[in-house]
């Protein structure tokens, strides 16, 4: 990629996944006179966030609102934690992984009449419910889990709206960033206030650097709690050209020279909240 960057002549290059392979090349890359944008500027700041559990200690060492977790690696580690804090609703995930993979709500601390049914998770997979019971059995029984352990994490189910939030960083600094909430099929794009009180210090206490993405929730009392950050752009970045503001034309203009160093301030200014919804399309290749 290197030798292929420089036979192309690029000033910047955002590399998106596999981050980290990048970062402990970046002097290679800095002599060659590549900006080189990973999300971070250090392969251990890139491990803490692809790690979710050091992920969320790195954030409560830094007073950031974050989800708690508690992780798990064998059964009988999760029925401890299960007899511990099962008298609220939860939810698993893996240590490392995206796209809502291995993310199951669990019937915990809800009424016998109310336990979620063992057939739905089967019929209605994108409302990612199991059963407590269908989950602990699948889990032990799983000849994947044998071979190849999955680290996983226990967690309060936060009820209130998630945010996806797109930012323009450089070295823990956030110089642009636009929110998203969604209802339904509409995502409304806007700058949230609230949101970004808990987003800026956690860019700062990551060192971020690019273009990233970060995901909030909110708790039953309204507290946003950050869940996670995506070391680069979200799928729906481009929604945010609607509200007025193209934070890829922003951060591309700065590093190439071709702008001024981008004030937060500023670019608040320039947002139109609005409200966007996706449609598919067909595109000819041939």
């Amino acid at each position: 990629m290197l030798e292929q960057a420089q036979q192309q002549q690029v000033k910047v290059l955002l590399t998106g996944r596999n981050s980290i392979d990048y970062e402990a090349k970046r002097d290679a890359f800095a002599a060659a006179g590549i900006r080189l944008l990973t999300g971070a500027t250090s392969v251990d700041a890139l491990a803490s966030i692809d790690d979710k559990f050091a992920f969320m200690q790195h954030c409560q060492a830094h007073d950031i609102p974050v989800a708690e977790a508690w992780r798990f690696d064998t059964l009988a580690e999760l029925e401890a934690l299960l007899d511990k804090y099962g008298d609220q609703p939860l939810c698993v995930k893996p240590v490392t992984g995206i796209f809502a993979q291995g993310f199951w709500r669990l019937d915990t601390g809800k009424a016998a009449a109310d336990l979620y049914d063992s057939f739905e998770h089967l019929y209605f997979t994108e409302e990612k419910k199991i059963s407590t019971e269908q989950f602990l059995h699948a889990y032990s029984h799983s000849q994947m889990v044998h071979e190849r352990p999955i680290p996983m994490l226990l967690m309060p189910y936060l009820s209130g709206q998630e945010y996806s939030i797109d930012v323009v960083c450089e070295y823990g600094e956030v110089l642009a960033a636009v929110t998203r909430h969604k209802t339904g099929k509409i995502q409304h794009v806007g700058y949230d206030q609230e949101v970004m009180a808990v987003v800026i210090p956690l860019i700062s206490a990551f060192g971020c650097d690019g273009i990233v993405s970060v995901q909030t929730k909110a708790d039953s009392d309204g507290q946003h709690r950050v869940l996670e950050i995506n070391s680069r752009p979200s799928g729906g970045i481009g929604y945010t050209a609607h509200s007025a503001v193209d934070l890829t034309q922003i951060g591309f203009g700065y590093w190439l020279g071709l702008s001024d160093k981008p004030k937060l301030a500023d670019v608040i200014e320039q947002i139109t909240p609005c409200q966007v919804r996706s449609l598919m399309t067909s595109v000819k290749i041939k």
